[in-house]
């Protein structure tokens, strides 16, 4: 069955996430993955989001974290201090699953500014929860597409820490989540190196050449020695996608009318 590399992206990081984890989602892809995961092979994932609703299971994609969606369908809604407080910093956050416009070679994300702060070229939509749920959640996963706009050696601006200038930086500075673990992309995935904290391809998808990863990373990537080639999508997973994608579509056309 053919698919698409953004399909094959977001496949790929929802099989990441294990039944009954505790995951703090962003709006988008990292949405998208997550909710996958819930309706294949982690059913009792638990997702929460930022404006509050904690075990949430849409049939449909919010659009953002204040979506109605997400408190109908949530087990619970509570404030906002309090999924910060509670949940985040009290450490009952297994995974906050991220997106972002940049991101460096050691995991730092950019959603502020392209540019210089005080001048920039473009501003982002900015930070929202994601400097809190990089720094506290225990794992952090990172989904992009990948180019070499976004993969870059520097970010412009940190939003979300990652191992910061690498090495035990992070570690140093008491920052209590581990850090980002995996990077996914619609090339592959990429893992940090266990002492520079450098990242890594550590799998290749199907069909992509390691040049053409390269070519679209703004640093110089590192290749594993155990470079692996990424599990290509079921049909049971394309189809969920996608059945999931189209509901979404219908339902915010319709709600737009």
């Amino acid at each position: 069955m053919e698919y698409s590399k953004e399909e094959m992206m977001i496949i790929t990081a929802s099989r990441l996430l294990h039944n009954g984890e505790v995951c703090f989602v962003g709006i988008g892809l990292p949405s998208t993955a997550c909710n996958l995961a819930r309706l294949t092979h982690a059913p009792d994932i638990v997702l929460i989001y930022e404006s509050g609703t904690i075990d949430t299971k849409p049939h449909i994609l919010p659009l953002s974290i204040g979506d109605d969606i997400l408190a109908e369908t949530a087990s619970t809604v509570v404030s906002v201090p309090e999924i910060f407080n509670y949940w985040l910093q009290g450490g009952k956050v297994d995974v906050g699953f991220l997106g972002g416009a940049q991101i460096d070679k050691f995991g730092n994300i950019n959603s502020t500014v392209i540019g210089s702060y005080k001048k920039p070229k473009v501003r982002l939509p900015g930070a929202g929860g994601a400097p809190e749920i990089a720094s506290n959640a225990k794992r952090t996963f990172v989904i992009m597409k990948h180019n070499s706009r976004a993969f870059v050696d520097k970010v412009d601006f940190i939003t979300s820490a990652g191992y910061l200038s690498g090495g035990d930086e992070r570690e140093k500075l008491g920052i209590p989540g581990e850090g980002p673990q995996f990077i996914i992309t619609d090339m592959g995935i990429l893992r940090p190196n266990p002492e520079t904290k450098e990242f890594e391809l550590t799998s290749i998808h199907p069909g992509v050449s390691i040049q053409e990863v390269k070519d679209n990373t703004g640093w110089n990537l590192k290749i594993s020695e155990n470079l692996m080639v990424t599990e290509e999508p079921s049909f049971e997973y394309l189809e969920i996608l996608r059945d999931l994608q189209k509901r979404t579509s219908i339902a915010h056309s319709q709600s737009q009318k």
